[in-house]
């Protein structure tokens, strides 16, 4: 009997739930979902007043602070700090150079670029809603194109990846080198001491990232279902309504939860894998196919003036550009970067074990910035170069089908483009997935205790959160739409930028008193 029972697995206990966590993020999450469903003009109206108060009042703090992590990423990076190994000397990679940048990228971009790829830069190049009226550039001209890839260099670049790769050096440092719990608070030690990761200080800080992050969650989910439908709807006229988006939001939602069940190496991973492989077909096809040489100058241009500007744009808090280049755009996207950043900075720690922190920097902040000019590019060059020569009129496209609209008769133009679509359709499915798994599994973490960075949190969470991320974006979609037609999801992820955003700059402090002041470990 003594000899069977030595032979027995060993099982390893459930982790205990963090309540402190838990219970206030899913009442708010799931109030949200409640709240949606029997007062939809209420929750629209409160997100509506949290976006305009929050930018306006609070635009000058996003810009200083975003620089402020650039700059000190751009010197960790190129420092001699950029030698330490996390989880010291001996440390070993789990995962090669290709699955790492593929499990990075995808993980943190969403549907983002394939969403705002041709969207972004024809709104800029047509003033589609006044866009250019402070700029003093005229729509549709040369300058105007020049300025519209220039813009989103700026937007999807260095300075939202280095939000992201700070979190995740301060949670990956404090984790694998200074041997402290896997959470948002841990990375603010260095300020507070190890009591911040105790009582009910640690329970408000991760509860704060945890909302910000599951809001933000639901805001990307909820774009992704008006860019699918909108394409369902031009090409195969295929009507949007409830039905629609509710039918999509089933598939996606389920698609990224029982990718999030299978774990790291069996669903994130994977996932990865593809979605990346997709990304970069399609740029080399549509580089190929496209305007070439005008892609290369307007891309070469586009950077020039994007490094002209970069310091009038960085500290812009509305006055400069005006509110609908500033506020609706720029300032929109510092506060979705954030309201992800601290949970997304723990999954990109969890995969870096082994790295020394400029492997870090290069595959979490340079390579996905470059990859983003280089995206930006070829399919907004390609855009602006047929609006220019009369090919197709996306910018009356947008007028009258909203803000992601352009994409679809973009890629209708393109040769194979019956064949594209319905691979672009799956590849927004799937890159919404890669990325919401990654932060689902993240989420289900920081309401356990103790999990340590090798396990898997408890199913029934994964399920539950996937569940209201889901039910909230719909919802959004459903009852909140707007002139742009994602007006209810822009108003959501800013609120969940809002709400992360001082927990980032206490994280920005931390990281400064971490590696200038006090003595760096390695």
């Amino acid at each position: 009997m003594l000899q069977e029972a030595n032979t027995k697995p060993d099982v390893k206990p459930a982790k205990p739930l963090r309540k402190g966590v838990f219970w206030p993020s899913i009442i708010v999450i799931g109030g949200s979902a409640v709240l949606g469903l029997f007062n939809n003009e209420l929750l629209t109206e409160v997100a509506t007043n949290t976006f305009l108060w929050t930018l306006r009042s609070f635009g000058w703090l996003y810009q200083i602070i975003s620089i402020m992590a650039l700059i000190l990423i751009g010197i960790i990076t190129f420092s001699k700090l950029g030698k330490i190994r996390f989880g010291g000397a001996d440390a070993k990679p789990k995962y090669s150079f290709g699955t790492w940048f593929a499990m990075a990228l995808t993980g943190g971009i969403a549907t983002g670029v394939i969403t705002w790829g041709v969207n972004e830069p024809i709104v800029y190049f047509g003033n589609v809603w006044g866009e250019l009226e402070q700029t003093g550039v005229t729509a549709g001209s040369v300058t105007a194109a020049v300025f519209a890839l220039a813009r989103v260099f700026f937007n999807w670049t260095f300075i939202p990846y280095a939000m992201y790769s700070l979190c995740g050096l301060v949670v990956a440092y404090m984790y694998f080198n200074r041997k402290k719990p896997l959470s948002v608070t841990s990375s603010l030690i260095p300020l507070f001491g190890d009591k911040v990761t105790e009582g009910v200080w640690a329970d408000v800080v991760d509860t704060l990232a945890l909302l910000g992050i599951a809001l933000g969650l639901s805001a990307s989910l909820g774009a992704g279902l008006t860019l699918v439908s909108s394409g369902l709807e031009m090409t195969y006229g295929i009507a949007q309504s409830s039905f629609v988006w509710l039918a999509l939001a089933l598939v996606i939602t389920a698609t990224f939860t029982v990718s999030s069940l299978l774990g790291i190496d069996k669903g994130i991973k994977w996932c990865s894998s593809l979605n990346s492989k997709i990304f970069y077909i399609l740029l080399v096809f549509l580089f190929l196919v496209g305007p070439t040489l005008y892609i290369l100058r307007m891309s070469t241009a586009g950077m020039a003036y994007w490094l002209q500007n970069f310091w009038i744009w960085g500290l812009d808090p509305i006055d400069i550009g005006g509110e609908a280049l500033v506020m609706w755009w720029t300032l929109y996207d510092w506060a979705i970067w954030i309201a992800y950043a601290p949970l997304m900075g723990i999954f990109l720690a969890i995969i870096s074990y082994g790295r020394t922190i400029r492997e870090f920097m290069i595959i979490n902040w340079i390579m996905p910035s470059l990859f983003s000019v280089v995206w930006f590019g070829i399919w907004g060059g390609t855009a602006i170069y047929w609006q220019t020569n009369g090919t197709l009129d996306l910018v009356g496209t947008i007028n009258n089908n909203g803000a992601v609209a352009a994409l679809w008769a973009f890629l209708g133009h393109i040769p194979l483009g019956a064949v594209i679509i319905p691979i672009v359709m799956i590849t927004l499915v799937l890159s919404f997935s890669t990325a919401a798994d990654s932060i689902n599994r993240t989420v289900a973490s920081l309401c356990t205790k103790g999990i340590e960075h090798d396990e898997e949190p408890a199913t029934w969470q994964k399920l539950l959160w996937g569940i209201s991320v889901g039910t909230i974006a719909y919802l959004m979609v459903a009852f909140a739409g707007g002139s742009q037609g994602v007006n209810g999801v822009k108003y959501l992820s800013a609120a969940g930028g809002f709400v992360v955003l001082f927990v980032f700059v206490l994280q920005v402090v931390s990281c400064i008193k971490m590696f200038f002041i006090d003595k760096v470990e390695e």
